[in-house]
């Protein structure tokens, strides 16, 4: 299985984000999809996820300016990321969960696939 993200790179302050995420392989069906980011000297952090259902998992710190949802089909999760802080600069891995996984809360972390990860920088 292979996750193949898109978007990132650099933003001012107060600006958007737009993420992508296609996830690929033999019969590969996504159970949930998300999105992690690794800040320098921090661990790594849930950002969002969102399940099959579209149960969302969002993390304290971006709800109210994050969107994430998935197209099942394609098993592709999008995230967008509104008024954008330096405090959101890091490091965005994509994360994918295969079926069947069934998720009794939101507090779920997909983890079974990851991607390489891709820059976010904020700053003007």
């Amino acid at each position: 299985v292979q996750l193949q993200a898109s978007g990132g790179g650099l933003v001012q302050p107060g600006g958007s984000l737009r993420l992508s995420c296609a996830a690929s392989g033999r019969r590969f069906s996504s159970a949930a999809m998300g999105w992690y980011r690794q800040a320098p000297g921090k661990r790594r952090e849930l950002v969002a996820a969102v399940a099959r259902n579209g149960l969302t998992n969002i993390a304290d710190s971006v709800k109210g300016r994050l969107t994430i949802s998935m197209d099942n089909a394609k098993s592709t999760v999008y995230l967008h990321l509104i008024s954008l802080k330096p405090e959101d600069t890091a490091v965005y891995y994509c994360a994918a969960d295969r079926t069947p996984k069934y998720y009794s809360d939101a507090h779920y972390r997909p983890s079974d696939y990851w991607g390489q990860g891709t820059q976010v920088t904020v700053s003007s």
